[in-house]
């Protein structure tokens, strides 16, 4: 494959690989307290309520949590040892999404699997359609070409 074929794939991999750079850095979270103390709102279920997090309920035992999330914070724990803490006094339930669950894996696994499966075939099709050995017309097919051109335009041959 010659250079000037492959300049148009270098720029794309270079401008996809800038994107996602970019993407990682500013999708970093904020490790203030506030932050993280958020984070953690969400990251733990009510204990008492179905299917609401600690920062979502209005319970006396979410709002509990939510004001010993910012002590434990300024007492120096970390986010590990915070859910660590829950988890032991509340069982494994308290976390909105378990440590030994393999759904998120699944989750954010297969959709990426399958973009690059699909990227990995549109680049293998698009390598075999252009080593595809390109067919010249011959003398006879350009005659039968414009003998039915003459029939069909009404003798006028087209040039």
């Amino acid at each position: 494959m010659s250079t000037r074929k492959l300049l148009p794939w270098f720029v794309l991999a270079i401008v996809v690989i800038a994107s996602l750079a970019v993407l990682v850095l500013r999708s970093r979270p904020s490790n203030s307290p506030a932050a993280r103390a958020e984070r953690l709102e969400h990251q733990l279920a009510c204990p008492v309520c179905d299917g609401q997090s600690v920062a979502d309920s209005n319970s006396p035992q979410s709002q509990a949590i939510r004001d010993d999330i910012p002590r434990r914070i300024a007492a120096g724990q970390s986010d590990s040892e915070i859910r660590a803490f829950y988890v032991s006094r509340y069982t494994e339930k308290i976390l909105e999404t378990p440590s030994n669950s393999g759904l998120g894996i699944v989750a954010w696994g297969l959709p990426a699997l399958a973009v690059i499966l699909g990227a990995a075939s549109i680049f293998v099709a698009v390598r075999r359609w252009s080593r595809t050995p390109r067919l010249t017309a011959s003398d006879e097919d350009e005659e039968v070409v414009r003998k039915a051109r003459e029939r069909i335009g009404g003798g006028v041959p087209e040039e």
